[in-house]
Order: structure tokens, then C-alpha cells, then sequence
């Protein structure tokens, strides 16, 4: 961020203006595209510092919505590559108990074997990624930058940036990818915590505001009625839309792991009995059976997107977090100029 600044604040011509130019990486995603006005040496370097953050919050904008296409492909390209390899396998094992014996027989039984030790393998290493949750994570990423870059032109247009401003969207850019990171080594989010946790995408405050009553006849459209009227809105949301996310993000946590182990677990039995097959009828059937309820719990899992669930009630969960501490903070602000106008909250 900073050599960006210093590229803008350096940048001055003959006329004392800093040109910007126009290179906003993130049209290609569907933000507007904004006029790079000329910013004169006067103004503080808050304005050129927070062009800079504006640049990087396209180019991120970006990133993650590229990163989380290529995340969805992989979903679809193992889920269907595991299947494939699963029912090839059992057709397999089904055909070398159907009466092959000798070379025949040994190879089947290996190319079996083998084909159902690889889907063991992929469905690990695709179920501790959850594919369908790592895009998901993106497309709330790309969306809440998208909203953040709005924010940043609007505050652009509307007035001087102050030092304020700057820490303010630096601080929610660092949040935004602490809570979605992009790398899948070392900083990937845990996917099967032991408790359902809600996203955490902003900020959080330092500081607390001493209470103080608002007097009847109001200021700045609140009054008494407001501020009850605000804080039976938040036990509302607790009470109900934040237990209601999170009893149902446990739920789809609880189902995921399940089905997270019982993939593997059952192409691992098949492969078992892939190999002995020829010993006894019991062999093939275990064979065939186990990896047809794989193929089966493979799909369920990545085919419904169990994953991408988990990460929608984590997301709305954390709306909800985010509407209490927003409408808390609010109601806490001993300056009744300093708040939203009550009378549009």
C-alpha cells in the first residue's frame, strides 16, 4: 500500500497536480468504472493514499473472483473424477468375480485395487479442502470488497479523506483477508472445527463509548423510544435469526463430517475386497457394494455442496454478529451528532 502512495504523492508534474490513472483492475468484475480525478499537491495525502487502497481493493476484487471460479471448477472436476475412478473400479471387481481366472483374473483384481486405493486418496484430500467451501468463501470475499469499494469512491465524492478515513479501510481490507485468505497452505480456514464458529469479516473496535440516556424530546431524530426500539431489535436477532444460523450451521458441520469420513472410509473397504476377490463371493460383493454407497456419498457431499452450506450459515451468522455490534456500538455513542440519524437507522 505504501509504495503506491509514494508513487501518487511523487508523481507531481509541472503544474503542481498528481494525475492518477485510470487503471482500475477491477472492471472486468462488474464494479463501475470511476473517473481518476487530478489531485492537487494542497490536499493532504490522505486523498493519494486512499486512491492507493481503492487500486488494491479492485485488484483483490479480482483475485478472489478468479480464485474462487478455479475453486468451483475443482469441485466439479474431482467430484467427477472420484466417481469415475469408483465405478470403473467396481465394474472391475463385479468382472472379475463374473468367472475370469488365472492372468485375467490377477489383473482385474489389481486394476481394482489400485483404482479404488487413488479415489481413497483424492476423496481424503478433496474432503480436508472442502472445494465447495473454498468458493464459496471467495464469492463472499469478491462480494464484501465489491461493497468496500463502493464505500471508498462514495467517501472519494462526497468529501476530503481525513487520516480516519485511510486507517478505516486499511483496517477492513487487513480484516477482509485475515477472514478470507487466499492462499490454501498454512492460512486456509479450518474446515471441520470443533464448534461452529460465524465469519468474522470486520474490524474489530478498540474503543468503548460511555453510556449516556438520550433526553425525550430527542437530537438528531433519537429519543428514549429509539433506543428501545433499537435494542429490542437486537434481542430479536439474538433470540432468533443468530440461534436459528447457528443451530443449523452445527447441523451442517455435524453432516459434513460425517460424510467426510465415511467417503474414504468406504473406497478403502472396497479396495480391501477388491483384493480378494476370487476367495469367495463375499469379496466381490463387498467390492461393489462399498463403492457404489462411496460414489453415492461422494455426490451427496460435493455434488449438494454441503460445504459451500457450512460456509453460507457461517456467513449469515456473522451478519448477524456484525448488525449487533453495529446497532450496540451506535446506541453507545454519547454524541448524538455522531450517530446514524435515528430517524433512518
Amino acid at each position: 500500500m505504501n509504495f503506491e502512495a509514494e508513487k501518487y504523492s511523487n508523481g507531481v508534474n509541472g503544474s503542481g497536480k498528481i494525475p492518477l490513472e485510470n487503471n482500475d483492475p477491477a472492471n472486468s468484475t462488474g464494479l463501475d468504472q470511476y473517473e481518476a480525478p487530478i489531485i492537487s499537491t494542497t490536499s493532504t495525502t490522505a486523498t493519494a493514499k486512499l486512491y492507493a487502497i481503492l487500486e488494491a481493493v479492485g485488484d483483490r476484487v479480482e483475485m478472489h473472483g478468479n480464485i474462487g471460479e478455479q475453486r468451483d471448477n475443482w469441485n466439479k472436476l474431482l467430484m467427477n473424477s472420484i466417481n469415475m475412478i469408483t465405478l470403473t473400479a467396481a465394474t472391475m471387481a463385479g468382472v472379475a468375480a463374473g468367472g475370469a481366472a488365472g492372468a485375467p483374473l490377477l489383473a482385474l483384481k489389481l486394476s481394482s485395487t489400485l483404482l479404488f486405493s487413488a479415489a481413497t486418496g483424492m476423496s481424503i484430500i478433496m474432503n480436508k479442502i472442502q472445494p465447495s467451501q473454498l468458493a464459496e468463501e471467495q464469492r463472499n470475499a469478491t462480494r464484501l470488497l465489491k461493497q468496500l469499494y463502493s464505500q471508498i469512491k462514495n467517501t472519494l465524492a462526497v468529501h476530503d479523506p481525513t487520516d480516519t478515513d485511510v486507517e478505516d479501510a486499511m483496517d477492513r481490507v487487513l480484516a477482509l483477508d485475515e477472514a478470507y485468505p487466499l492462499p490454501l497452505l498454512g492460512k486456509m480456514i479450518e474446515k471441520f472445527p470443533e464448534e461452529f464458529e460465524p465469519a468474522v469479516w470486520w474490524p474489530q473496535a478498540n474503543k468503548s463509548h460511555s453510556r449516556e440516556h438520550v433526553k425525550a424530546e430527542g437530537n438528531n431524530g433519537w429519543s428514549e423510544d429509539v433506543e428501545e426500539e433499537m435494542r429490542a431489535v437486537i434481542e430479536v436477532i439474538k433470540r432468533k435469526d443468530s440461534e436459528d444460523y447457528m443451530r443449523l450451521g452445527n447441523l451442517a458441520l455435524k453432516v459434513n463430517k460425517i460424510l467426510a469420513v465415511s467417503g474414504p472410509l468406504l473406497t478403502a473397504i472396497a479396495a480391501a475386497g477388491s483384493a480378494f476377490v476370487g476367495h469367495g463371493s463375499w469379496a466381490a460383493i463387498v467390492a461393489v457394494t462399498a463403492g457404489a454407497l462411496a460414489s453415492t456419498v461422494n455426490t451427496f457431499e460435493h455434488g449438494g455442496q454441503v460445504g459451500m452450506v457450512v460456509e453460507m450459515y457461517r456467513n449469515c451468522a456473522g451478519f448477524c454478529i456484525l448488525l449487533e455490534e453495529s446497532i450496540e456500538s451506535t446506541i453507545q455513542e454519547k454524541d448524538l451528532e455522531e450517530r446514524e440519524d435515528g430517524e433512518i437507522s
